[in-house]
């Protein structure tokens, strides 16, 4: 399973009922914030999450409504007795940025590791998440900014039969079934595919924001259970605006969605003119019907097929 908290949905400033977009993803104890905009932290409380265990935050780009709620977030971190190293996940320029930035937050008693991606693609594993993988890749705005894509693959079925005739003891079934390759004391090296089934369905989570529609974008969300995607504006006139500042209409969005065979699709990041987003709903809806025209604090748990 994967929770979702979709933290907040505004782009450019904080609205009085619209925090700037943050993300919020957890599986299996551990956390990954993606964004920290204006605001996060309240969100974050209001949600009734806590700053301290977030273990990795990704950033898209760095302009200011992604990343200005940073140094708060790490003093925060600090004050709750953090002491566990944080990674941060991000463009090139991602430690000279960060650093800038923590003038106002000069002394955290933990690690900071930095991760700066590198080509238009990548692929990012934790030590002890294997099984989830966080992809990275290049989307179309006006400076360096990248899309996420996060998969959580699910291993086949165990099969007593395939370990009972590989003469497998009972003592190794579990470790297999996670994955590990066993030294066995006879002397074989036993592996997981001598007792699992076929790889099943896993689950496929993505999150594009402040970018042009691309071919990428499609590629990397197809298939998605969820695509949490920039929506900035609703209205018709507002097409050339956002092709001179390289956002995406609600329009464009649900065409991307329909194109990738994703599952559902969650809009984001309003313009804050853009007062009521469900206005623009039925129209968005004739394209992609399953389009959701979210509020801050939207929550999900995305689980296995069975």
């Amino acid at each position: 399973m994967i929770d979702v908290c979709l933290l907040g949905t505004g782009g450019m400033m904080p609205m009085p009922n619209r925090y700037l977009t943050a993300l919020l993803v957890r599986y299996n104890g551990k956390s990954i914030l993606i964004d920290c905009g204006e605001g996060t932290q309240i969100a974050l409380r209001k949600g009734g999450w806590s700053p301290k265990p977030i273990d990795v935050i990704c950033f898209t780009h760095y302009h200011a409504d992604h990343i200005s709620g940073l140094p708060g977030m790490l003093l925060t971190m600090g004050n709750a007795e953090r002491t566990e190293p944080l990674l941060l996940v991000g463009p090139k320029g991602l430690e000279r940025v960060v650093k800038a930035l923590r003038t106002i937050a000069p002394e955290l008693p933990f690690e900071i590791e930095y991760h700066e991606i590198q080509g238009d693609d990548e692929e990012i594993t934790l030590p002890d998440m294997k099984e989830f993988r966080i992809k990275p890749f290049k989307v179309n705005h006006n400076i360096l900014c990248y899309g996420y894509s996060m998969h959580l693959d699910r291993v086949g079925k165990f099969d007593v039969e395939r370990a009972k005739a590989n003469n497998i003891e009972m003592k190794y079934w579990s470790r297999l079934q996670k994955g590990e390759i066993i030294e066995a004391e006879d002397g074989r090296t036993i592996t997981p595919d001598m007792v699992l089934g076929e790889q099943r369905k896993g689950l496929h989570l993505a999150y594009v924001t402040d970018t042009r529609p691309t071919d990428s974008i499609v590629e990397n969300v197809s298939g998605a259970d969820l695509f949490i995607c920039e929506g900035m504006y609703g209205e018709d006139d507002k097409i050339e605006k956002a092709v001179k500042n390289k956002h995406m209409t609600f329009y464009e969005a649900a065409e991307m969605a329909k194109r990738a065979g994703v599952e559902q699709m969650w809009l984001t990041h309003y313009s804050p003119s853009l007062v009521n987003p469900k206005e623009f709903l039925p129209k968005t809806q004739k394209i992609f019907k399953n389009t959701i025209a979210s509020k801050d604090g939207r929550t999900t748990t995305l689980k296995f097929e069975e």
